[in-house]
C-alpha cells in the first residue's frame, strides 16, 4: 500500500510528546524497574522472554500488521499456520514446555493445536497406562495424533455427571460402543476439534449390563489420518463465530455408535475387565481429584498477568492522554492535564494494579500448594468413591479429606480470579476513552479471548457452591469437635471463640489485623450460611446468593492473605530494596482496604469493622494511597516487561507513540483504504477499484512456512 503522502508524514501530535510524557513519568519514580521484574519473574525467565521474542520476530508467519484486519477465516488459517510454525520451532530448537508455552503467550492468540497441547496430551499422560502411553501418547507428542478434551455438550456444561453421550460395554467383541442418542448430546465448544483434530478423548456415561457408572474418558479416532476427512459414523465440525476465540476451531461431534477397543478407555484410575466386563473401581479417587486442580491453579497463576496487560495499557496511554485542565492545580494555565492525575482514573486503574500483584503471589500460592498437596497424594491409597451418588450440588467433586481444602481453594480463587482479570478488562477499555473501542488498543480483543476462561473449567457461578459446601462441611466440623487442623478450621475457631467479645480489628494501621478482619468476615458469613441450612432448614436453591458471597469472601480473603504473607517473606525482604518493599506494601494495603471498602455491609455485618473506620478507610486510607502510588504508576507497569510486540497495542507503547501509531494502522495498514467504493444507488457495482492483490496486501493466510 502507498505510503502516506509526505506532508501528512511531517505532522506531528499537538502539544508534550507522547514519549517526553511517558519520561517525565518514569523519571519522577525511583523504582528499580529491573530488580522487581526479576523478583517477579527471576532473570531466567526475562532472558528466556528475550531470547524467544528474536526468534518469532524473525519469523514472517507471525507478523501481526494484518491481525486487526482480517476476518475470521483469514485469522483461523493464519493460526493454524503459526501453531505450525511454532512447533517446528520447538523441535528445532529443543524447546522445553515452559519454553513452548512462553512463546505461545509472546504470539497472544488461541491457536488450533492449543486443546492438544493443554488437554489432550495431559489427560493421555495422567490418565493413560503404560501400554496406553504407548499406543497413544508417543504418536500425540510427535503430532502424528492431534487431539482435543471433548467434554461439555450441546445440552450440558457444568453438570458433567448428566453428559448424554454413552459408551456401553460389549461383551461379545470387547469393544465400547460410543454414542450420540440425542442432539443434546453433541460435543460443543471443543477447541481443535472443528477442523484440526484427528483424535479425541471423549468423555462418555460408562453402561455396562445396562448400569451407568458415570462418566469416563474414552480415546476414539475421529478423522482419517490421511485424508482428515471424518471416519464412518462421525459428524464433526466448527461451531461458528464467536464473541472472541475466534483464532480456535471450537467444534461439534455426534457419534453414531462407533466401536473402540477395550484399551481405548483410558485406564489408569478405573477400569473394565475384559474378561468379565465387571468394572474396576478407582483405587485412589484422591488422585484424579487432585489432578482436576491443576488448570484451575494455573488459571489462578495466569490471571495477575492477563489484568496486567490490560492494566498497563490504560496506565501508559492516560499518562499520554490530555483531556481538559485542572482549574485548582499549580500552574493549570499551562495546559490541558493528563488523564492519570484525575483521581476518577485513579481510583479505576490503581486498585487494578494492585490486583495485578496480589493475584500474582496468590497465583505462586496456590501452584506452591498444589505441588505439596500432589506430593502427600501420591502416599495416599484413598477410598473407593461412590458411583451411586447423585448429582445436587452438594455431591460435586466431593474428594476427600485430605484435598478438600485444596479442591475449595482452587475453585474458590479460579472463580475470583479469572472474574477480576475479565471485569477489569473492561474498566481499563473504558478507561481508555473512546480510543479504548477500537481494536488498535489491544484491550478489545484481549478481552474477548479471555471471557470464556469465566465459565470454562467450571463456571464460576457454579463453583461457588463447591466453596461454600466445603466450608459448611468445615463449620459442623469445627462444632462437633472433629475438625482437622488447617487454615480454614483456625479461622472458624477463632471466630467462635470471640464472638460474643467482638473483633475490634484496627484495619487501619495493623497490616495483621486487616487480614484478620477479612477472616473474620469469612467465619461470620459461613456460620450465617450454616445456620439458614443446617437450623432454618432453608433449600441449597434459596441460599445460592448467599453462597455466592460467602465464596467470594473467602477468596479475597485469600488473596489478601497470601499478599501479605509475600511480603512478610524473609526472601522477598531480603531481595528488595526497603523503597520498592515500601511501595509494594502500599500496593497491599490498597488493595485490601479498597476491596474493604466494596464490600463494606459485610464487614459492618459481622462487626469486623466500625461505620467509622470504613469511612476513614475510604477518605484518610484509599485516597491518600492513590496520591502516593500516582508517581510510581507507570514503572509498576513496566515491571510487568511485555514487550510491544506481545501488546499488540497502539495505546499501551512502551515509548509512547501513541497518535502516529494508530494513525499509521488506520492509514498505512488498513487494507479497506486500498478498495475504491462506487456509493451510488442506482449503480449496480459495489467495488470500482481493488488494489489489495497487487500491491501484495493480501498476509498470513498466503503466508509460506
Amino acid at each position: 500500500m502507498p505510503s502516506n503522502l509526505d506532508w501528512v508524514q511531517n505532522l506531528k501530535p499537538s502539544g508534550p510528546q507522547g514519549s517526553d510524557l511517558l519520561q517525565q513519568e518514569r523519571n519522577q519514580s525511583n523504582l528499580d524497574v529491573d530488580k522487581l521484574a526479576e523478583f517477579l519473574f527471576t532473570k531466567e525467565c526475562l532472558d528466556r522472554q528475550d531470547k524467544l521474542l528474536n526468534i518469532l520476530r524473525a519469523e514472517k508467519v507471525f507478523d501481526k500488521s494484518q491481525n486487526y484486519f482480517n476476518g475470521r477465516n483469514e485469522r483461523i488459517l493464519d493460526a493454524l499456520s503459526r501453531a505450525k510454525r511454532l512447533r517446528q520451532l520447538s523441535v528445532q530448537h529443543a524447546w522445553t514446555q515452559e519454553e513452548y508455552q512462553m512463546a505461545n503467550e509472546l504470539i497472544s492468540e488461541p491457536t488450533p493445536y492449543g486443546l492438544h497441547a493443554s488437554m489432550f496430551l495431559v489427560t493421555l499422560r495422567d490418565q493413560g497406562t503404560p501400554e496406553q502411553h504407548n499406543l497413544f501418547l508417543e504418536k500425540a507428542q510427535k503430532y502424528e495424533y492431534i487431539g482435543c478434551y471433548a467434554q461439555t455438550e450441546l445440552g450440558h456444561g457444568s453438570n458433567v455427571r448428566g453428559l448424554e453421550t454413552t459408551a456401553t460395554w460389549n461383551q461379545e467383541d470387547r469393544t465400547f460402543i460410543l454414542h450420540s442418542p440425542h442432539l443434546t448430546a453433541s460435543k460443543w465448544w471443543i477447541g481443535s476439534l472443528g477442523r484440526t483434530a484427528n483424535y479425541a478423548v471423549v468423555m462418555a456415561q460408562l453402561k455396562i449390563n445396562s448400569k451407568s457408572y458415570g462418566p469416563h474418558p474414552f480415546v476414539v479416532q475421529i478423522r482419517d489420518l490421511k485424508t482428515h476427512e471424518p471416519l464412518e459414523n462421525v459428524h464433526v465440525g466448527d461451531i461458528g463465530p464467536k464473541f472472541g476465540y475466534n483464532t480456535m476451531d471450537n467444534g461439534f461431534l455426534l457419534l453414531n455408535r462407533v466401536k473402540v477397543p477395550h484399551v481405548n478407555m483410558l485406564a489408569r484410575f478405573s477400569s473394565v475387565d475384559p474378561q468379565t466386563g465387571k468394572y474396576l473401581r478407582p483405587s485412589s479417587p484422591s488422585l484424579v481429584y487432585g489432578t482436576l486442580t491443576y488448570v484451575r491453579s494455573t488459571i489462578v497463576m495466569q490471571a495477575g498477568s492477563v489484568l496486567a496487560r490490560g492494566v498497563t495499557i490504560a496506565t501508559r496511554y492516560c499518562a499520554v492522554r490530555r483531556q481538559f485542565q485542572d482549574r485548582d492545580a499549580e500552574g493549570s494555565d499551562t495546559g490541558e492535564d493528563q488523564v492519570l492525575n484525575y483521581t476518577m482514573v485513579q481510583i479505576r486503574l490503581l486498585p487494578l494494579l494492585a490486583a495485578t500483584f496480589a493475584l500474582h503471589f496468590t497465583g505462586k500460592g496456590m501452584m506452591v500448594l498444589y505441588q505439596e498437596n500432589q506430593k502427600r497424594m501420591a502416599g495416599d491409597a484413598g477410598k473407593a468413591s461412590d458411583t451411586d451418588r447423585g448429582a445436587g450440588p452438594e455431591e460435586l467433586h466431593p474428594g476427600t479429606d485430605l484435598l478438600a481444602d485444596l479442591h475449595a481453594t482452587s475453585c474458590g480463587l479460579k472463580a475470583l480470579a479469572s472474574t477480576t482479570a475479565a471485569e477489569g478488562l473492561e474498566v481499563c477499555r473504558r478507561a481508555c476513552g473512546g480510543h479504548g473501542y477500537s481494536s488498535f488498543s489491544g484491550i478489545g480483543s484481549w478481552y474477548a479471548d479471555y471471557l470464556p476462561t469465566t465459565t470454562w473449567e467450571g463456571d464460576n457461578y457454579m463453583l461457588t457452591q463447591q466453596v461454600a459446601r466445603y466450608l459448611l462441611k468445615s463449620a459442623r466440623s469445627v462444632l462437633q469437635g472433629t475438625a482437622a487442623d488447617n487454615d480454614t478450621t483456625r479461622i472458624l475457631h477463632h471466630f467462635l471463640a470471640r464472638q460474643d467479645m467482638g473483633a475490634a480489628f484496627d484495619v487501619l494501621t495493623s497490616d495483621t489485623d486487616l487480614v484478620a478482619a477479612f477472616a473474620w468476615r469469612t467465619a461470620f458469613l459461613t456460620f450465617e450460611a450454616l445456620k439458614h441450612r443446617d437450623d432454618d432448614k432453608k433449600s441449597w436453591n434459596s441460599l445460592l446468593v448467599d453462597f455466592w458471597r460467602l465464596s467470594t469472601a473467602h477468596s479475597q480473603y485469600l488473596v489478601v492473605k497470601n499478599f501479605h504473607a509475600a511480603l512478610d517473606d524473609p526472601m522477598t525482604k531480603s531481595s528488595l530494596d526497603p523503597e520498592t518493599l515500601s511501595l509494594l506494601h502500599k500496593l497491599f494495603r490498597l488493595h485490601a482496604l479498597h476491596t474493604l471498602e466494596r464490600e463494606a455491609s459485610e464487614f459492618f455485618a459481622s462487626a469486623a469493622t466500625t461505620v467509622r473506620q470504613i469511612q476513614l478507610a475510604h477518605t484518610k486510607a484509599v485516597m491518600k494511597l492513590l496520591e502516593e502510588i500516582r508517581p510510581h504508576a507507570v514503572r509498576l507497569v513496566d515491571a510487568w516487561r511485555f514487550p510491544d510486540w506481545q501488546l499488540d497495542s497502539s495505546l499501551g507503547r512502551y515509548d509512547g507513540k501513541v497518535y502516529e501509531d494508530m494513525f499509521y494502522r488506520a492509514s498505512e495498514l488498513n487494507p479497506l483504504n486500498q478498495v475504491t467504493f462506487d456509493p451510488y444507488p442506482d449503480s449496480g457495482i459495489l467495488v470500482r477499484k481493488d488494489e489489495r492483490e497487487t500491491s501484495g496486501q493480501r498476509v498470513g493466510r498466503d503466508s509460506k512456512l
